[in-house]
């Protein structure tokens, strides 16, 4: 059941080491990730800007902004600046991306940044690297993680995409959760979320 799927998720959640922190607010949605009860064009077309006044994005349609007050009841970790949710079930979860922050403690580059972040996932249980190509934010190169998990014994693994990269003394991660296999218009939108992520507040019309 899903309240079942919530509670397992969040008791791996209090026990995390650094290694599951960027993943962190899915446990915390796994309600959400799973549905109780998707070859497309390449071709992706920006539906509504996301800005939260720091970093922002653009979301193809079809893909919904997560109230705050939900992410709140969740327990949702403070670090997360928002989360957004694929509207439809695609075999059986609802696919999510969260955008995290966190306070650097020492002045490191981007690229050093997206690395660090790539190794503390890398001991994941399943991991398995599926594609890094590189990428860049803002004009800052870094790379676009995917891989596959199973964070959770019993629960399937799951196709993860990741980007970290920094802003000033803050580091920022974009972490998008799928199924393990999904097919090319799903895979592209989530591409387009995570590179698109920015520092520039979107042109006013």
């Amino acid at each position: 059941m899903c309240l079942e799927n919530y509670f397992e998720f969040e008791g791996l959640a209090v026990r995390y080491t650094a290694m599951y922190k960027l993943l962190l607010p899915f446990f915390a949605l796994a309600f959400l990730l799973t549905a109780c009860g998707g070859g497309g064009s390449a071709k992706v077309e920006c539906d509504k800007d996301y800005w939260d006044g720091a970093i922002g994005t653009c979301l193809p349609e079809g893909w919904i902004v997560m109230d705050r007050e939900t992410l709140k009841q969740r327990g949702v970790p403070d670090e997360t600046l928002a989360a957004f949710r694929y509207e439809q079930s695609v075999s059986g979860q609802f696919p999510s991306v969260t955008m995290t922050q966190e306070p650097l403690v020492s002045e490191i580059s981007a690229e050093d940044y997206s690395e660090a972040s790539i190794r503390s996932v890398s001991v994941l249980p399943g991991y398995t690297l599926i594609e890094s190509p590189s990428v860049k934010i803002d004009g800052k190169e870094v790379t676009l993680h995917i891989f596959s998990a199973q964070p959770v014994e019993d629960e399937p693994a799951r196709r993860f995409y990741q980007v970290s990269t920094i802003k000033g003394e803050i580091g920022y991660t974009v972490t998008a959760a799928a199924p393990l296999f999904v097919e090319s218009e799903l895979d592209n939108q989530i591409r387009f979320i995570l590179e698109g992520a920015t520092f520039e507040a979107p042109a006013e019309e």
